[in-house]
């Protein structure tokens, strides 16, 4: 998984596996998820981030992503 921020647009992706995606969904306004052929989630997108969340609030633990890989 992959969490990305883009300030320019303001768009906070998180990506949750490599895929093509082919098809997306709005779920709520400003809130997005983009999907696969056969419907798998790939990603989830936060239009308008900095309104929705304190992004300064976002803490990401590299020691607990490789732990729950390995």
């Amino acid at each position: 998984m992959q969490i990305r921020y883009s300030p320019s647009s303001d768009a906070l992706i998180i990506k949750l596996r490599d895929g093509e995606i082919v098809d997306s969904q709005d779920l709520a306004e400003c809130i997005i998820v983009h999907y696969s052929a056969d419907k798998t989630p790939l990603e989830i997108e936060i239009l308008d981030a900095s309104k929705i969340a304190q992004l300064s609030d976002v803490d990401i633990s590299l020691k607990e992503m490789l732990t729950s890989i390995g």
